[in-house]
């Protein structure tokens, strides 16, 4: 079944467009717990279910056309940052609806489960995602990855195609930069 999704997904991204639509079946319930677990975190009050966001992830994909996905691990990684976009447009939906003001003091595990309480703080941790993101890409993948979809460090090195050891690596230096950016440093 791997092959059949790798080669559907190349069909995608050559430009025919019903590929997506096939492949559908076979990834739609590795999304839905991959959305299941993103929002297992999530504290109480949180807004969206994992249905919504694996049908948010879907209609981004078919709206954006063939995104140049190499593999079924590239299409993970991929769902996995739509995943965090979604989850970033719904906090700036509330926070537009709802203004909140002083300083932010939270540890990123806490910004990382999303509520409409925690919008602001939600929208914080995608601005420091975006800076961290600048120094290093693939730091920002693994917090995608471990946090908005709830992979292992296993499963998280698997889909990036690199050790265990550069995860924790990745994982321990990209926590610690995310909570100075956090607490305003």
């Amino acid at each position: 079944m791997t092959q059949e999704i790798t080669v559907r997904l190349q069909q995608w991204r050559e430009g025919r467009t019903e590929a997506l639509d096939e492949i559908v079946p076979f990834i739609y319930g590795e999304l839905h717990q991959l959305a299941a677990r993103a929002l297992k975190l999530e504290r109480n009050g949180h807004t969206i279910q994992p249905t919504v966001l694996v049908h948010e992830v879907y209609l981004r994909l078919a709206a954006a056309g063939a995104p140049a996905v190499e593999s079924r691990r590239h299409f993970y990684a991929l769902a996995a940052r739509l995943m965090r976009q979604i989850l970033v447009d719904y906090a700036r939906r509330h926070l537009s609806q709802k203004r909140g003001s002083g300083a932010i003091h939270v540890l990123p595990e806490d910004v990382l489960q999303y509520s409409a309480a925690g919008a602001a703080e939600f929208t914080a941790l995608d601005q420091a995602l975006e800076r961290l993101g600048a120094i290093d890409e693939r730091k920002v993948r693994v917090i995608e990855l471990r946090y908005f979809t709830g992979l292992t460090s296993l499963e998280t090195a698997e889909v990036l195609g690199v050790g265990v050891a550069t995860v924790q690596r990745d994982l321990a230096f990209a926590t610690a930069f995310l909570q100075e950016q956090l607490r305003g440093g």
